[in-house]
């Protein structure tokens, strides 16, 4: 089947904030639907999966407000507009963990909810790692731990790991990339 873009009829930008827009669009889809699809419009994100030496793994604790608790996470955040993923990933590793890598390999992008939103998300794992300073950002409140495969594959089964992203990169590390330890 062709790939054929819907047409887009109008485009109204309703609100735009610092981390995303929203925008109403009028179009005509490749089956022919016209209709309104509200989008929030966003830059991208990078999430990094630091891996150690001994096959252990960091996660990072921060609270969410959107959840209201606390998540274990991989590093993770907002791409800048102009920045290449592979940048995005390097420096938020370095804000938010201290440690830069002496390979950044890309494991896959992902788009974590396309009905409403187009964020791409591009998944690195980040060996070869240095310790450093973390850089936090002035809101970031953020605890890191080291967890080896088991210990996650274990979170992941018992409903411990809620985030997405998260959860699908380190299934994809695990499955196609590492080997559980």
């Amino acid at each position: 089947m062709a790939k054929k873009p819907a047409k887009l009829l109008k485009s109204k930008v309703l609100y735009r904030g610092k981390v995303f827009s929203l925008q109403r669009d009028t179009v005509i889809e490749p089956r022919g639907v016209r209709a309104e699809r509200d989008i929030i419009v966003h830059p991208g994100s990078v999430v990094v999966l630091p891996i150690f030496e001994d096959g252990r793994v960091l996660l990072i604790r921060q609270y969410r407000h959107s959840v209201g608790e606390f998540l274990w996470e991989l590093v993770a955040g907002r791409k800048e507009p102009h920045e290449s993923p592979t940048v995005g990933a390097r420096r938020e590793l370095l804000e938010e963990t201290g440690y830069t890598a002496r390979r950044l390999r890309k494991l896959m992008h992902i788009i974590p909810t396309p009905g409403f939103v187009n964020e791409w998300m591009w998944i690195f794992a980040a060996e070869g790692l240095i310790e450093g300073t973390a850089q936090p950002e002035e809101d970031e409140k953020i605890t890191p731990k080291m967890f080896t495969l088991k210990q996650i594959d274990r979170m992941i089964q018992n409903g411990k790991l809620h985030d997405a992203k998260s959860i699908c990169g380190l299934l994809y590390y695990m499955r196609y990339v590492g080997r559980a330890r």
